[in-house]
């Protein structure tokens, strides 16, 4: 194979002796393989190899070769010239793949997404001016000359600045007036300007900002716990400031759980370092995560912003990493390989021996307990900037000040949201729950609609009359009859979604402008961020929203929060379920009276007396953190004790409970350990396969991926069933 050009061409290797290299693949394979090479061939370089009758891009990847003769090993066919991975990606590849019990090839696929990125792609062909003169000169033209301000530009980027059309670009081309050049379509990103000053801060904000510093400076994990509205991201981005200013060519990674928040928060941060910073996140057009991808790999982006994934991108000297909301759920990865993104970036950090903040105004319990042993360093902002105040949080029992039946807003909630509208102030009405009634039932036989695919309820979406599986995907048109009985308009909707509150909200307040926001309804992220922006423009005056708006917005005009169904976080069995709850409600609460005005939260419940809504009553978060640690403490459950399930998932039901039955089998006694099942999944069924799941649960002290390695050993499931472990889950569905 002949070079490609440029330093990231491919190269074909060098005629001399062959020496064994070992490479590992992008796909679900336990280990590298070795191969013959000739050539200078170093851990991390980018090849292509025969692998499964085809070639394969691969890594060269470290470790002790295999004993196999010469003869019998393949060639490695080509070298490719991306810069090759760094020590300390490999190292964490390597580190991921042992922790988390997934296949290492599978971990290093999380780096590699696609071989596209490891040949440069073509020139892409911009225009500047020539310096000759069309032989007519029309306005239009004159315009288009005008809009270059020194970079070449495109046929189309030419035409958007002047306002004129392409043919008119095309003319100026045909008249010689403009030239062609090749330029690099993936151009590097700007770099960052950490000197550039950033927003006035706070004495506190500043007090915070120089600990955090001192604190990164020392390395570990620093966790940065303020409440909200206390302007934590503008303290953290002062420790980013030192950590890029401190290093030319270091690289700063700051971690958001979701894309809703990764697209207005770019653009603070370029304000704050006079360059776009890379994003990452699932949005992107595949030549942007091509370029993102390259530039990352070879340095030149300094400053990335982006989702969980991330965290895999191919750094060059990674730093510093910043993972805001870190109690956040969408954290954690749930299918393919099963990680923590929180608690990897930890590992990151610890493993290459730079700092890790930790940002949330309602941080984990596992956060909270590594800082009292001494794990974790903690700076603290305890006031909100400005004047604004935190909301004061009021219980509405449902029991005694419910509404009337068909209703969900609550008497109180209802005048309430008048006041607000009265005032001209902004009302939040908060429900966590997509679609219009979680469930569906003939009024005539009981018949509840199910998902074929799924063990779950099927979900009324009416503003489409369809009713949805949230676990699969499957839709179907609401039927006019139930198909068990056949009574026709016998279905009725069980319980509230968004747009049955929206549906609500329409009806009491006619002339509101109103908005809402739902994943399930965002056609996509400008239509997301144009109610977003209409909002904090003050041009809504009730938003109807499920957890998209609980964090990282800020409502200036919003004073009143109305959560509708309080309770709704606490059902399931699941173990953090009381703190999640007050993750989500202290944070939704949070965003009203983040301005000059107060702010109001009403939580309606059925259930007051629960310590989680105590506790967000009184503005109490230690003491709740303090009897949810006695109480996990006491089980011994996380951060006290580990968790980790192996999950059995397969369509034939006989050879899953076979094979559940021989795991079952294979036990043995461990001191500090206990293994709970087999049990079915509290959803047994997802797109069509049926799952059983054992739970096991060992003292801190004890390497449970050693426990469960020696056990599943011992079985071979067959080729019809699938075994899924997750280490530390965090959902039991």
């Amino acid at each position: 194979m002949t070079e490609e050009g440029g330093e990231e061409g491919a190269n074909a290797m060098t005629p001399g002796p062959a020496k064994r290299v070992k490479v590992l693949f992008p796909m679900p394979l336990a280990k590298a393989y070795d191969y013959l090479a000739r050539g200078d061939l170093r851990a991390g370089d980018w090849v292509e190899a025969p692998f499964g009758g085809r070639l394969a891009v691969g890594v060269v990847w470290p470790g002790a070769l295999d004993e196999v003769p010469a003869e019998k090993l393949k060639s490695v066919a080509t070298r490719l010239g991306a810069p090759p991975l760094s020590s300390a990606v490999i190292d964490f590849v390597g580190w991921v793949a042992e922790y988390t019990m997934h296949p290492l090839g599978a971990c290093l696929r999380l780096v590699m997404r696609s071989g596209d990125a490891l040949r440069p792609p073509s020139g892409a062909t911009s225009y500047i001016p020539s310096g000759q003169a069309p032989a007519r000169m029309t306005e239009a033209r004159q315009a288009a000359l005008s809009a270059f301000a020194g970079a070449p530009l495109t046929v189309r980027r030419i035409a958007e600045l002047a306002g004129v059309s392409e043919a008119v670009v095309r003319g100026l081309v045909g008249s010689g007036a403009l030239k062609a050049i090749s330029v690099d379509p993936d151009p590097p990103f700007d770099a960052p300007d950490p000197l550039k000053p950033g927003v006035a801060l706070s004495p506190e904000q500043a007090r915070a900002a120089r600990a955090l510093i001192a604190a990164t400076g020392r390395g570990g994990a620093t966790l940065l716990d303020g409440v909200t509205g206390s302007g934590k991201t503008e303290v953290y981005l002062e420790a980013v400031a030192d950590a890029l200013q401190r290093d030319a060519a270091s690289q700063v990674l700051i971690l958001l759980p979701e894309i809703s928040l990764t697209l207005p928060f770019l653009k603070r941060v370029e304000a704050r370092f006079g360059a776009e910073p890379a994003a990452w996140h699932s949005d992107l057009t595949g030549a942007a995560r091509r370029r993102v991808w390259r530039r990352v790999c070879d340095g030149s982006a300094r400053l990335v912003i982006g989702a969980r994934s991330a965290l895999f991108l191919p750094y060059k000297n990674l730093s510093m990493i910043v993972v805001d909301e870190e109690h956040d759920a969408a954290y954690k990865q749930e299918e393919g390989v099963i990680y923590q993104a929180r608690d990897m970036a930890v590992a990151r950090g610890a493993r290459a021996g730079f700092p890790v903040i930790l940002a949330s105004a309602t941080p984990s319990l596992e956060s909270v307990v590594n800082v009292e042993q001494g794990r974790y360093e903690l700076v603290r902002l305890t006031a909100r900037f400005g004047s604004a105040a935190l909301p004061k949080v009021a219980l509405v029992d449902m029991r005694r000040d419910g509404p009337e039946d068909g209703r969900w807003l609550a008497p109180r909630l209802v005048d309430a949201v008048n006041a607000r509208l009265t005032a001209g102030e902004q009302s939040l009405l908060f429900i966590n729950r997509r679609g219009y009634a979680p469930l569906t039932l003939c009024r005539k036989c009981g018949h509840r609609m199910k998902s074929p695919h799924a063990d779950a309820w099927l979900v009324e979406h009416r503003f489409e009359n369809r009713l949805v599986c949230h676990h699969t995907g499957f839709s179907m048109p609401k039927p006019p009859a139930c198909p068990n009985c056949n009574a026709v308009g016998s279905l009725a909707a069980c319980g509230p979604g968004v747009e049955r509150v929206a549906e609500e909200a329409q009806a009491l307040w006619p002339n509101a402008r109103r908005a809402v926001l739902s994943s399930d309804m965002v056609q996509s992220p400008v239509h997301m961020r144009a109610v977003l922006e209409a909002m904090e423009a003050g041009e809504v005056d009730i938003l109807i929203a499920t957890q998209m708006v609980a964090k990282g917005h800020h409502f200036p005009n919003l004073t009143l929060v109305g959560v509708v169904d309080a309770d709704m976080g606490l059902t399931g069995g699941d173990l953090r379920a009381a703190e999640r709850t007050y993750q989500l409600l202290s944070q939704v609460a949070g965003r009203a009276g983040r301005a000059e005005r107060k702010g109001e939260a009403l939580l309606q419940t059925y259930i007051p007396h629960a310590a989680v809504f105590s506790a967000l009553e009184r503005g109490d978060r230690d003491a709740f953190l303090e009897a949810e640690s006695e109480g996990r403490s006491a089980l011994a459950y996380p951060p006290y004790g580990r968790l980790a399930t192996v999950t059995l998932k397969s369509k034939d039901e006989r050879r899953l409970k076979e094979c559940a039955s021989a795991h079952k089998g294979a036990l043995f006694n461990a001191d500090g350990v206990i293994v709970f099942g087999p049990a079915p999944a509290p959803i047994y069924r997802i797109r069509g396969e049926a799952r059983i799941r054992f739970l096991v649960k060992t003292r801190r002290d004890i390497n449970i991926q050693a426990f469960i390695a020696s056990w599943t050993e011992r079985v071979r499931p067959p080729a019809a069933v699938r075994r899924v472990i997750d280490i530390d889950p965090y959902s039991l569905a």
